[in-house]
């Protein structure tokens, strides 16, 4: 996870959101300025798997896969986003389970977890 200060509309168009993909290689997925507060973009990765993205109001940017680990379906894009004791999360559109969008951990169950990827704002 990347913090970044919110940009001006007319920067926002310009820069792109990138996510790390391997030590020294950084993959583009789209213009910031798609990412809404508040909703999750689905990303292709190039391993084939698939990350969420988020960004959001105060324009932070987070990145975890977006595979759901207990019903197995690539849906945490599509989760409600909150925050539980100021930490931002995403539940999860099949069973609800919450996923800290910081650390990926799953606030419901112990245990589980889901991977974050380092991600942010570039030209």
């Amino acid at each position: 996870m990347t913090t970044a200060a919110p940009a001006p509309a007319s920067v926002q168009t310009e820069l792109k959101v990138q996510i790390r993909v391997s030590a020294h290689s950084w993959l583009t997925v789209c213009d910031l300025g798609t990412l809404l507060p508040g909703r999750g973009v689905a990303a292709l990765l190039p391993d084939g798997g698939q990350a969420a993205l988020f960004r959001d109001r105060a324009g932070r940017l987070f990145a975890i896969d977006n595979r759901d680990p207990f019903g197995g379906a690539a849906v945490l894009s599509r989760g409600l986003t909150g925050t539980h004791a100021g930490r931002p999360f995403v539940a999860s559109p099949l069973l609800k389970q919450r996923f800290d969008l910081e650390s990926g951990r799953c606030l419901d169950e112990e245990g589980v977890g889901v991977r974050v990827y380092e991600v942010r704002a570039a030209a």
